[in-house]
């Protein structure tokens, strides 16, 4: 089975999918011990491979090689990518979206932003014509052979986002997210419009949207939940104040508890599961 069809099916069961935002090789090797899917965010890598905002720097390529080393290491966890505008032309995004196949990704999301983009939870946000949009989403339709695709619309406007909902659950995207949904009632209104298209729901730390739990999310009609940032704010948060801690102990390491702390053998037994992972791998095939 392919890895496109094992994500449409978890998306298909009762509940709400959870997808754990990664943004390098480490946070992916902790997500998998916790989560069977993985989000990898647009807005992790540009900070963690660039350290820049999510504003448009990322080159596909580079995204492309990081889920190459992600699958890799990663056999049996659905990927499911975001390539923002799928890199302003219809033509990359067509490129980029048959390379992200042939090296396992399970989907990916496109959006319908415009240049300048801005994070989907930015102030700001432009998006393109809808005919435009619609007609770069078909294209990616056309190309892709069994990848689950995300429609996403960033619209701000409330007639103009029911209006796009409505026309991208018309398309044979497999699932419909409406990004910076900022309440309970406009999770409900965008459920009416979509019908039975599965719907997708972003949550991130100091966002726009309500924070909701899964059995929250899955009675509200969500299928799917991406946690875009979870990793990256909780390094940048232990990051700083291990630091700090460091620099008022004067450069002494603190005290250390092998049995539950992190040091060289904890690390190690979690980066050697990957190498597990890849042995241990099923056969893939349909793909």
């Amino acid at each position: 089975m392919s890895y496109g069809s094992k994500l449409r099916e978890a998306v298909a069961e009762p509940g709400t999918t959870p997808l754990i935002g990664v943004y390098d090789m480490y946070s992916a090797s902790v997500a998998a011990d916790h989560y069977d899917g993985m989000f990898v965010s647009g807005f992790g890598f540009a900070a963690s491979y660039y350290g820049l905002p999510d504003i448009g720097f990322i080159a596909w390529p580079d995204m492309v090689a990081f889920v190459q080393r992600l699958r890799g290491a990663f056999p049996r966890h659905h990927l499911l990518v975001d390539i923002d505008d799928g890199y302003v032309d219809a033509e990359v995004a067509c490129h980029v979206v048959e390379g992200l196949e042939r090296i396992g990704a399970s989907g990916v999301i496109l959006e319908d932003q415009k240049r300048p983009r801005r994070c989907g939870h930015a102030d700001g946000k432009q998006v393109l014509p809808l005919d435009e949009y619609l007609a770069k989403l078909e294209m990616v339709l056309a190309v892709r052979r069994d990848m689950v695709v995300v429609a996403r619309t960033d619209a701000t406007d409330e007639a103009d986002i029911l209006r796009r909902a409505e026309c991208l659950a018309a398309t044979d995207a497999d699932v419909v997210l409406v990004d910076g949904v900022r309440s309970v009632e406009w999770i409900h209104r965008i459920r009416e419009v979509v019908g039975g298209k599965p719907l997708l729901f972003n949550q991130i730390a100091g966002g726009k949207s309500p924070r909701l739990s899964l059995d929250e999310l899955s009675e509200l009609g969500v299928d799917v939940a991406i946690y875009s940032t979870p990793c990256l704010f909780a390094a940048h948060e232990a990051m700083d104040s291990a630091l700090s801690e460091l620099k008022r102990a004067n450069g002494r390491l603190p005290s250390f508890d092998p049995e539950t702390g992190v040091g060289v053998a904890a690390s190690t037994r979690l980066l050697e599961r990957n190498i597990t992972r890849h042995q241990t791998a099923p056969e893939r095939v349909g793909a």
